[in-house]
Order: structure tokens, then sequence, then C-alpha cells
């Protein structure tokens, strides 16, 4: 692989099975039940999104000097997840239900361990102050040990021709497995544990990100975790970094409903110095 003097450092953010919206022939059987496994939280888009993210890969590959991908990493048993909460009348509760602390103290919602309320209150008052997000009930997704958990096979193909042709590897990093907190950015949870270093600024990440001349930003999704990462990324690394970072905008697409904010994201960090470039437009 030829050598480059200028570091281009891609960040792929949450390229997982579980945020694809795969065709059959990419789909395994459980072999328990021996029906095909389906994606937790598919997107729209999200794999001709990463198709053309592998297609990059090995056509710019030489160009290309660090590749760091992060991976969303839950437990079954998660505060973002159905089988913590429930309804008043002891229902479950469903994926894409928001939940806020006036609901929980109203007694709309519960957690279905009694000695878990004080906390998960204290957390909801917590993400409510800082005005992000509020907290939204997903699937069950990216459970650690899945195949859900596992990179969309032509990404992970694409990156591992890049490692072996280069002899290097290409830097992982997990969040997500603080099951108090949600974790959207790999730069940090969305309200840190003090009790827990993973969930607070992520120096590892940042670090290589710094020293970059060029850092290509793809992944999923751009309304969630690639926004969210960014946004963290921009706060700690400065203006002079912003505008040495590209989204890729067809390497990364929305959860459906929520459109508004992927174009409220992109605004912003064009405003902020970011490029928007297509994959396919791009030469390095």
């Amino acid at each position: 692989m030829a050598a480059t003097s200028r570091r281009t450092h891609l960040l792929i953010i949450d390229p997982q099975n579980d945020f694809c919206d795969l065709p059959t022939a990419y789909l395994p059987n459980n072999p328990l039940s021996g029906q095909p496994v389906a994606p937790a939280l598919p997107v729209a888009g999200a794999h001709a999104d990463m198709h053309r993210l592998a297609r990059l890969i090995e056509r710019e590959g030489d160009q290309i000097s660090d590749i760091t991908v992060t991976l969303d990493s839950h437990h079954r048993y998660d505060i973002a997840h159905p089988t913590f909460w429930q309804r008043r009348d002891g229902k479950a509760v469903t994926p894409f239900t928001p939940i806020t602390a006036g609901e929980v103290r109203a007694g709309d919602f519960t957690a279905r361990q009694a000695s878990a309320l004080p906390r998960a209150l204290r957390y909801l008052d917590d993400l409510e102050a800082h005005g992000r997000y509020t907290l939204m009930v997903w699937p069950v997704h990216c459970e650690i040990g899945t195949w859900g958990h596992n990179v969309h096979a032509e990404v992970h193909a694409a990156y591992n021709r890049w490692e072996e042709q280069g002899c290097r590897v290409v830097r992982k990093i997990t969040k997500g497995s603080n099951p108090w907190t949600e974790h959207y950015s790999a730069v940090q949870a969305e309200v840190p544990d003090p009790e827990d270093g993973d969930t607070q600024v992520n120096e590892r990440l940042i670090a290589p990100l710094s020293n970059s001349d060029l850092i290509l930003i793809a992944g999923e999704a751009s309304s969630h975790c690639v926004k969210a990462t960014t946004e963290h990324l921009v706060q700690q690394l400065g203006p002079d970094m912003a505008r040495k970072m590209v989204l890729l905008i067809d390497c990364m697409s929305p959860v459906g409903g929520f459109e508004a904010a992927q174009a409220a994201f992109f605004e912003s960090m064009a405003a902020q110095g970011l490029a928007l470039r297509h994959s396919t437009d791009l030469s390095l």
C-alpha cells in the first residue's frame, strides 16, 4: 500500500447489522428457531450507505492513514430498552416510546425493578437539564455477543483488506455498556457516570483524531449517533479541527421520523466549518 504524508482519518460510527436495512441474502438463520435473524433497528438507506462506504475504502484506501470504528454495545437490560420500564397498569412499554421525568413522577411509567426507580428518575432529570434528548425507549439492539452487534459485512471485508495490505489495525471503540445512561456519542455518554470512566470523555478516541489533517465521518444514524459524536468532537477539538472534518452524507441516513434532526445537524455543522460531501465525488 502506498504511503501518504497527509494523515486522513476515517471515523465510522456504528456500522452495525442492527442498524442496517439488510436484504434477505445478508440475514443468517437463527439455529434455535430456523427463522432469519432480522436487524433490530434498521435505518432506511443504511445498507446502501455501507455499500458506498466499503467502495470508498477500497478505492481510496492507500490515502487513508487511520480507520476508527465505533460500536454501539448494549446489555439487554438497559434504561433505553423496553426491559427496564413498564406502564402504570403493568403492561410493557413498546419501542419508540419517549419517557419524561414528569411522566414518571405522575406514575405513567415506572421501572420494572422498584429499587431502580430513584436512580432512573435522577437520570431523567439530569438528561432533560442537558436539553439534548428526551429518553427514547428503543428496541433491544446491538446486544453484546449477537449478530446484530457485528459490523456490516461489506464494510468489515473492506477494512480487513485495508488492514492486511498495510499491516495495521482498525481501532475499535465501544460505547453504551453502562445500562444507566444513554450513549449516542462515542465521545461521552449523555449523562456521564462519575463512577464509570467509560462514560466520560474518551481520550482514546479524541487523541488520534486531533493529530489528523483530514477526518472523514460516516456511519449510522445521522439523526442520533453520528450527530451526537460529531457535535461532541467539534466541542472537544475546536474550530480549527472542525474545518478539517468532512461528513460523508451519502454514507449515513437518519432514523425514520427524525429527518428534521438530520437536516438541522447538517446545517449546524456546515455553519461551523465542516464540509458536506458525497463519497462518490471524493478523491483523496
